[in-house]
């Protein structure tokens, strides 16, 4: 079964208090894109997330907004601001390093919430079963481009109704595999 796969730039997720925050009361996220996930978008709003060595300047907030902050940087956005971003599913949290949060009208030290995404597809029900998948199965995903053809392994397939069948790899990973849109699961 081939799928699409979207390289997902490094991003923020905050919750209301957080919002409020860094931008002021009352605020409330605007869309500029919607995404590929069904009521998932990306907001006109840009933080910046600080961490020990340096800043990344300009970070998306998706939204709507979440009940935990959370920031998905690569690993190589981790090194460089002088964060041991560990590799976890999104909102798998528990444990993580925090920083920084930069925003118009203020900023935000969160305790924890950096992580470096683990490569997931989210399926729909019917689409897992048609791949013979199941949720939290562990698969490889072959894509890529001529001269750049990789085959990611420790990819956790994720299933709801409320999800687009799409693979999601971070910049490090989409770079090393030249942008790749779709890929082949294979067990």
């Amino acid at each position: 079964m081939k799928i699409l796969v979207e390289t997902s730039a490094r991003h923020v997720h905050v919750t209301d208090e957080t919002l409020e925050k860094l931008f002021g009361a009352g605020y409330k996220l605007t869309v500029k894109k919607e995404l590929s996930q069904p009521g998932q978008y990306a907001s006109n709003e840009r933080v910046t997330v600080v961490g020990p060595k340096k800043e990344l300047a300009n970070v998306s907030i998706l939204g709507p907004t979440r009940k935990a902050d959370q920031v998905e940087i690569s690993l190589t956005d981790a090194r460089s601001i002088g964060i041991a971003a560990p590799v976890r599913e999104s909102g798998d949290i528990a444990g993580t390093p925090g920083c920084k949060l930069v925003g118009p009208a203020g900023e935000v030290e969160i305790t924890e919430g950096v992580i470096a995404a683990k490569r997931h597809v989210h399926m729909t029900p019917a689409d897992a079963a048609a791949a013979g998948v199941v949720n939290k199965e562990i698969v490889k995903v072959v894509c890529g481009k001529d001269g750049r053809k990789l085959a990611f392994d420790d990819v956790v397939i994720r299933v709801s109704d409320s999800f687009a069948t799409a693979m999601h790899i971070d910049t490090d990973e989409g770079n090393a595999a030249l942008s790749p849109n779709e890929g082949e699961i294979v067990k």
